[in-house]
């Protein structure tokens, strides 16, 4: 079984980090991890870098990014992704793109008069 790996970003590119306190010291105060956060009605979708590989799997690369809809009809729907920081922006725009479909009103036909 493999081990749980940590990463840090350096110039938001993933680095690993085999030194828990080096990351621990990184993750606790670094805040550069938040890709970005939009708000689309009463709704907020998160994009983050989240430390640990999450590729439970662990064939493939490393899942280090998340995108969550934290409030809202869709709360909880979350989108998990390896890759780059920009492919996370990508992942988040994609999120909000998706939330704002969902939320735009459905044009109503007129009713012909007969």
């Amino acid at each position: 079984m493999k081990k749980l790996e940590r990463y840090i970003l350096v110039n938001r590119k993933p680095v690993p980090e085999p030194d828990l306190l080096v990351w621990a010291a990184w993750f606790g105060v670094d805040d550069n991890r938040r890709v970005a956060y939009s708000s689309v009605g009463r709704s907020h979708v998160s994009t983050i870098f989240l430390g640990l590989d999450h590729n439970y799997g662990r064939k493939g690369p490393p899942i280090l990014w998340e995108t969550r809809i934290m409030s809202g009809k869709l709360k909880g729907t979350m989108w998990r992704c390896a890759g780059t920081w920009e492919q996370a922006e990508a992942m988040h725009q994609e999120a909000v793109d998706r939330l704002k479909g969902f939320l735009k009103p459905t044009p109503v036909k007129p009713r012909r008069k007969e």
